[in-house]
């Protein structure tokens, strides 16, 4: 299902006492949460660098991307075709190189959309003090050139992708520690994300998380997993009669 902002209007729920915008530092998730891709140069670039590496042929048919991370995709990829494991082990550098020069090297076709109230949001919490970085399961090279081709560099300080985490609550443990380090040790860190996965995976990190229904699960989806908060938008959530001063 799509975002439930067409069907329903403006939705925000937000637990008593959790202060969405008085958080340390925030690790936001790119695909689905920052931007939507109009393109496919990203997806088509496992099938293709696969092929050119290993000679092997893969799809990603049946896989579900949302929430996953490219490593782990990858891993899937090969299991559904087939393919010993050892050949990734073998060529999964190799691989994973040749993904980021695919996507860089279109990166002029990209067809990348802002998701509502990104920048007024990245606006305002850098304002308050936050220390504001990118949590995604996309490859380095990869992510940053979103980030960048979406105008959207300038806000971020630092990164977590999933170049060495396959499973993505160990890349949320890995960022949030990095955001730690720049932070402060205490410093209070909050994911952002778009999926069931995002909201995983800050459980298993002890870190609260921002739901946003923009990506492909709706407000009803995400809600009564629990998140701190649970929004339609970005944009809804700042417009939210609950938002600080």
């Amino acid at each position: 299902m799509r975002g439930s902002m067409d069907e329903s209007g403006p939705r925000v729920a937000i637990a008593p006492g959790f202060g969405w915008d008085e958080q340390d530092a925030y690790l936001f998730d790119v695909d689905g949460t920052l931007l939507r891709s109009r393109d496919r140069i990203h997806v088509n670039s496992f099938a293709s660098s696969v092929q050119r590496v290993t000679g092997f042929e893969v799809t990603l048919a049946g896989i579900v991307l949302q929430g996953s991370t490219d490593t782990g995709i990858l891993r899937e990829a090969f299991s559904q075709a087939g393919i010993p494991a050892e050949v990734l082990e073998t060529h999964t550098e190799a691989i994973l190189e040749a993904m980021g020069k695919t996507v860089a090297e279109q990166r002029h076709a990209l067809d990348l959309v802002r998701m509502p109230g990104v920048e007024e949001v990245l606006r305002h919490l850098a304002a308050r003090g936050a220390l504001l970085g990118v949590a995604t399961g996309n490859l380095e090279m990869i992510g940053w050139i979103k980030v960048e081709h979406a105008g959207l560099r300038e806000w971020f300080r630092f990164g977590g992708f999933s170049d060495h985490f396959p499973i993505r609550s160990e890349l949320i443990g890995h960022a949030a520690s990095k955001a730690r380090e720049m932070a402060g040790a205490e410093a209070k860190v909050c994911v952002v994300g778009d999926t069931p996965r995002d909201i995983e995976a800050a459980r298993a990190n002890s870190l609260p998380v921002i739901a946003v229904a923009t990506g492909r699960y709706s407000f009803d989806e995400l809600n009564p997993l629990g998140p701190e908060v649970c929004t339609t938008s970005l944009a809804d959530l700042l417009a939210f009669k609950g938002t600080t001063a």
